[in-house]
């Protein structure tokens, strides 16, 4: 069983990411967008089944982080298998997962 940090990554624009996979048990975990650029990123987020999300499957969806800010979201619970999974119009944000598997 895992805990801590689950998962990170640097998105790359315009580019889905898949930032953690959840194990065999279900996962209870935050995620913490950080838009480190001079500039707006307009961000997506989802907790999905494959790499490219459904409309149904979105946490966020275009949602605008200002420079040199955050959005987080708390408390998430996801079963085996499903994808975190990241967007951004822009280079320059970071996401981190953390929380406790199983």
């Amino acid at each position: 069983m895992a805990s801590g940090t689950l998962g990170q990554a640097s998105l790359a624009a315009i580019t889905n990411t898949t930032v953690y996979t959840v194990g065999a048990t279900p996962s209870v975990f935050n995620v913490s967008m950080n838009n480190t650029s001079g500039f707006p990123a307009a961000v997506n987020l989802a907790i999905a089944t494959i790499s490219t999300p459904t409309a149904a499957e979105y946490l966020e969806f275009e949602t605008v982080i200002p420079p040199n800010s955050v959005l987080e979201r708390g408390g998430i619970v996801a079963t085996s298998g499903k994808l975190v999974v990241a967007y951004s119009t822009i280079a320059g944000v970071s996401v981190n997962v953390y929380g406790y598997e199983g």
